[in-house]
């Protein structure tokens, strides 16, 4: 008997691959596979699409199972999330609309894996990071130390260094690499 984790990913590859679109899978189910032990009751995942054009993309969501929760109208447009639950499991999924750029790239990152017999793009350890420190909640930064704690041999420290030091300067913020260090050194 499937999970019902890899029955909410069967539905959501199908439909992605269906609508033609280049995604990964993150949050704390991307943390569950690089060894942080989490609990959540949700799937996080990064589709790339913009936001002008979101009805084919939804209508293939909902061929698989996968129906959008009520929400305000603007509610897509402003926070490029599609809130969606999964018809047969009730799990809900939360797909963020990537953009070019960061999203971007860690879309050309993430590695695919197979998780309860469902093969499906998962950022890297290095991206998950990135994006807890970015993220910076209390769960978020639990999550940056799991992350370290069991990868940190096995981790690019340098390339986590230069993205999270790329995006204080875009993002005019000073804390970000500060933050990583923080939790390296709680390691110790």
């Amino acid at each position: 008997m499937q999970s019902p984790v890899a029955e909410v990913l069967r539905s959501l590859e199908a439909a992605l691959r269906e609508a033609g679109a280049r995604w990964y899978l993150f949050g704390a189910q991307a943390a569950l596979v690089h060894g942080a032990a989490r609990l959540t009751s949700d799937v996080d995942a990064t589709v790339l699409w913009g936001v002008d054009d979101v009805e084919p993309l939804v209508a293939a969501l909902d061929r698989h199972g996968l129906a959008l929760r009520p929400v305000p109208v603007d509610f897509i447009g402003r926070t490029r999330v599609v809130p969606l639950v999964h018809r047969a499991t009730s799990m809900q999924v939360d797909l963020v609309l990537g953009g070019p750029g960061l999203e971007e790239l860690f879309a050309s990152r993430a590695v695919p894996r197979a998780l309860d017999g469902v093969t499906v793009p998962v950022a890297t350890a290095e991206d998950l990071l990135v994006m807890k420190v970015l993220a910076g909640r209390p769960k978020d930064l639990d999550d940056v130390r799991a992350l370290l704690s069991g990868n940190r041999d096995r981790l690019d420290l340098d390339h986590v260094r230069t993205v999270l030091g790329e995006l204080e300067q875009a993002l005019d913020r000073g804390d970000l690499l500060a933050e990583f260090e923080r939790a390296l050194r709680s390691l110790d």
